[in-house]
């Protein structure tokens, strides 16, 4: 490339860096022109080319047309003989021939150079020719690019081999295959490179027949490679076949671990590095990665960082997963927390904390503590996500590590920073009872001086939530009311909300509390006084004052009801809610009863265990699901009661809507229409393959003592219609009764209106009752339906229904439009329902359990024992339990250690017909017997706890 000097004027005004930033499509195209000039100013053309590539690589658009002309104009340059011209041409055609027409043309040219005496034309050349050549016109130069891969120019071979593995990628596999004997040829060629491209080809050939990758392996494994470059890649190979015969429970990975261990004796650094990184990764029966650990320990003390960086980074990723194996390596990791390289003493110090021992924590952190201002944020979260990790192995620890992170919480530092580190006390004060008042004592120090909003309102929710539960509840109001003296106004609000569950916990505190809240009846921000007047006006309530005590209204309910209010735990469907008033005020009976607010739908939650994922998985199964990632301010308004309990996912938003849609849906049916309030609408499950015929998705809706099976009907074929289509249900248990069947009275082939030209806009085998020009209208009858009636014995509420679907069938003639007017009778099979003990559930998080509890005392109070044996760990008991009961976790109680065989699950939920129901479980694995588990259950009324409990059973 030839240097270009920049203009001083560009330098002053900042684009000194950056001589193109400016430059004009069409300015440039037209200085294209001097490509026909004779003779070539080779300087000047090999600028334009310059800015010919600049514009095709910064995505300006080009038509076909310019590109047409610039790329002709472009071969005219082949008369020049200058190098570095030529390689610009190269170039240049490569990106233009994608969008030009008739690039084939310049083959010949191509052909010239590929086969010339200059070699420093000939890689070139090659691959550019691959690039533009189709590979059905690859047979006219299959002999050149033969005679190319065994070149004795090394990057003649070079440039023929890297060519042919792109050819391999795009359909031109048949077409290499043909060349195996030059491939194998040039693998001993004693250039490295070449090496290395010649294996990576062959492997490209053959990586679809394992006998062949195999054989591969046991020629070069016994030391004929020269490159280490192909032994890396050799490795790679190897952990692939490992991994395909743990997956296939094969006992033949013996040599592939030998050699694995052979490579750790290699002259090369990076072959040993990566046959120890291969050895402590791939997944095997019996552990083998000690010879691996020791070589990467010698690693530590290498000279080069980059060899050190690469060595303790494997290090720390064997810390997550076998942190004993690194207990020889302290010294060495310890030597390293001083290194000059930043990132080497981070994942040092990471390691550390990872593999320490009890004993040692106290010089650990006193070595920390005089580093950790020296490096930026970014690797000081990854210390802080460390200590958590290691505050919570050992939780008598937990003061030195607190401490540690509260004077990290006074340094300076980003929001990001600060997040974390609120995040990793709160994740320990839930872990570890001892450290709540400590932990909430450094948040408190926290949140007087704190610049960011969003973690002030999550702090504050989480003294709400904890602070009235402590001995000394009255040591955190201040902290609290200084929030509504001097913050912003969401912050304000999350204050007032805190209060107010101060003054529900807390009795003696309440005259004091509802005085701090009447001095908020003031404050400028409308959120904070309604607020305030709300928790007000509830608070007289619960204390027998207000026009809400009304006489004939039980006191228990009452203060349940309240409880609800201020704790945000009423878990009402907005969209619902909103409909049931708007009905409620257009009835006439709106003035003789009161709104029954039990007859709101009740919105469940999303069942996450815990005890199923990490905290990555975890972010990302959220994300799949459209929800709020935790931190984000969504979620922390919705912590901290944010507009009365309405911020919520939109994960959730989509179920509430979805769940609204059906019971509007549910309404308009004549025949269902008795049933009563819509309790819940499960997930939509397929009863037969995706790829099949006829495509019937089932919906179960619950409500009090019917089930509603909602079947869409997909027709895929193209010349049938169906008609009266229906899904005859045979329950397994006779107690359960189909008492109504509604069919499809016409479900058309697919791409029916778009044959006949029609309005219709639904979707391809969309189901319509009645004319195509009423399907838009009545979208509400589409479907199957079948109603069936629950058992009178409350406790029976699992069973399986058989199903087949009956309908007529009507020929159709897509050429013609026309639909036979005789119909036959046909039948086809489905998949089986279950019918569940989630499906009679709601999951819903009971945000102080033992309160709960209590309130709902021993009345209908029934326990029971039982062994899972077919269950080995805690982990997997929780998962189980979790998804069958399809109940909520309490007080993270589906977090679980893994060094623990004993644990107490707490669930709550709500069961059909809108009953409260809690579940104790206490587990306790046993690898011999499985894991059995104790479950005490209560709940408002007695055939809910008998449900649970006979359903375990």
């Amino acid at each position: 490339m030839y240097y270009l000097k920049r203009d001083k004027k560009d330098e002053e005004l900042g684009h000194g860096f950056n001589m193109f930033h400016n430059l004009d499509k069409t300015m440039v195209l037209q200085e294209a022109r001097m490509f026909n000039e004779t003779p070539v100013n080779a300087k000047k053309c090999a600028l334009v080319l310059t800015k010919i590539l600049y514009i095709v690589n910064q995505s300006e658009p080009i038509g076909i047309r310019e590109a047409t002309e610039c790329f002709f104009a472009t071969t005219k340059l082949f008369q020049s003989k200058e190098p570095l011209l030529r390689r610009m041409v190269y170039l240049v055609i490569k990106d233009l021939a994608p969008l030009a027409q008739d690039v084939i043309i310049v083959t010949s040219s191509l052909t010239k150079d590929m086969t010339g005496r200059e070699d420093l034309y000939r890689g070139p050349a090659i691959r550019t020719l691959c690039s533009i050549t189709d590979h059905t016109m690859m047979q006219a130069i299959e002999r050149y690019m033969k005679q190319a891969i065994v070149d004795k120019n090394h990057s003649v071979a070079s440039a023929a081999l890297t060519s042919s593995m792109h050819l391999c990628k795009h359909q031109g596999l048949e077409i290499v295959k043909r060349w195996v004997n030059e491939i194998q040829e040039a693998i001993n060629s004693d250039n490295v490179m070449v090496q290395y491209l010649a294996l990576g080809l062959l492997y490209q050939v053959k990586k679809s027949d394992r006998l062949a990758i195999s054989k591969l392996f046991s020629k070069f494994c016994k030391g004929s490679l020269r490159s280490p470059y192909a032994y890396i890649l050799l490795i790679r190979i190897t952990c692939q076949l490992i991994a395909e015969d743990e997956y296939n429970n094969a006992n033949s990975s013996g040599p592939y671990f030998d050699f694995l261990e052979s490579c750790l004796r290699h002259k090369s650094e990076a072959v040993v590095f990566e046959a120890a990184s291969a050895l402590i990764s791939v997944p095997s029966r019996k552990d083998r990665s000690a010879p691996a650990v020791a070589v990467l320990q010698l690693f530590c003390g290498s000279g080069n960082a980059a060899t050190r960086f690469a060595a303790v980074k494997a290090l720390n990723a064997v810390a997550m997963k076998k942190p004993s194996l690194l207990s020889s390596c302290n010294a060495e990791l310890e030597s390293m927390i001083t290194d000059s390289n930043r990132t080497v003493s981070t994942l040092a110090i990471t390691t550390l904390l990872k593999i320490g021992s009890e004993s040692c924590i106290d010089r650990l952190m006193k070595q920390i503590s005089t580093y950790i201002s020296e490096i930026s944020d970014p690797f000081k979260i990854t210390i802080v996500e460390a200590i958590r990790s290691l505050c919570l192995k050992f939780p008598r620890k937990h003061s030195i590590m607190m401490n540690f992170l509260s004077s990290m919480l006074r340094d300076e530092g980003g929001y990001e920073y600060k997040r974390a580190i609120v995040n990793t006390i709160i994740a320990i004060i839930q872990e570890i009872p001892e450290a709540k008042e400590t932990g909430l004592a450094h948040l408190c120090e926290f949140i007087e001086d704190c610049e960011h909003s969003v973690l002030a309102v999550k702090i504050l929710h989480l003294l709400g939530k904890e602070g009235c539960k402590t001995p000394q509840p009255t040591k955190y109001i201040r902290y609290i009311y200084n929030r509504v003296i001097l913050e912003a106004p969401a912050v304000r609000a999350a204050a007032v909300s805190a209060l107010a569950k101060f003054a529900l916990y807390c009795e003696d505190l309440r005259g004091s509390v509802k005085v701090l809240l009447e001095r908020c009846l003031m404050d400028q921000d409308d959120e904070v006084r309604d607020r305030a007047t709300y928790y007000l006006r509830l608070l007289d309530t619960l204390d027998g004052g207000g026009e809400d005590n009304v006489q004939g209204v039980e006191n228990s309910n009452r203060v349940k009801r309240i409880h609800s209010y201020i704790d945000n735990e009423t878990h009402i469907s907005a969209a619902c809610l909103e409909k049931s008033l708007l009905h409620y005020l257009s009835d006439d009976h709106s003035k003789i009863e009161p709104f029954d607010f039990d007859s709101v739908p009740i919105e469940a939650e999303e069942i996450i265990p815990a005890a199923s994922m990490g905290d990555d998985e975890m972010v990302k199964f959220k994300r799949s699901r459209g929800a709020e990632t935790e931190g984000t301010f969504g979620e922390d308004m919705a912590q901290s009661g944010e507009a009365f309990g309405t911020g919520r996912s939109s994960a959730k938003e989509d179920a509430v809507s979805r769940e609204s849609l059906y019971m509007e849906q549910l309404s308009k049916i004549a025949a269902f229409s008795t049933l009563g309030p819509l309790f819940k609408s499960c997930q939509p499950v397929y009863l037969t393959e995706e790829e099949t015929e006829y495509v019937v998705k089932c919906t179960k809706h619950m409500f009090t003592h019917y089930v509603v099976f909602q079947f869409d009907i997909n027709n895929t074929l193209t010349d049938q219609v169906l008609e009266s289509a229906s899904i005859e249900m045979v329950p397994g248990q006779e107690q359960f009764e189909v008492i109504k069947r509604i069919p499809a009275k016409k479900i058309l082939p697919a791409g029916f209106s778009d044959t006949l030209k029609t309005p219709y806009s639904g979707k391809v085998g969309h189901k319509v009752v009645g004319d195509i020009a009423e399907a838009e209208e009545r979208e509400g009858l589409e479907t199957s339906y079948s109603c069936v009636r629950m058992p009178k014995e409350e406790i029976l509420v699992t069973c399986t229904f058989n199903n087949i679907m009956k309908f007529k069938v009507k020929e159709y003639d897509a050429s013609t439009g026309e639909i036979s007017e005789t119909a036959y009778e046909d039948e086809y099979t489905l998949e089986d329902i279950e019918l569940n003990v989630c499906d009679s559930m709601k999951a819903i998080t009971k945000h102080n359990f033992s309160v709960s509890w209590e309130e709902l005392g021993p009345e209908n109070e029934l326990e029971d024992s039982f062994v899972l044996s077919n269950v080995k760990t805690l982990h997997d008991a929780i998962i189980k339990l979790i998804q069958y009961l399809g109940m909520s976790p309490c007080d993270s109680s589906d977090k679980v250690s893994e060094s623990k065989n004993l644990h107490t699950l707490y669930l709550s939920g709500i069961y059909r017909g809108n009953h409260d129901i809690l579940a104790r479980i206490k587990i306790v694995a046993m690898p011999e017997t499985g894991v059995t588990i104790n479950m005490l259950v209560r709940s408002s009324d007695p055939s809910a706890s008998e449900v649970l409990i006979t359903a375990m059973g």
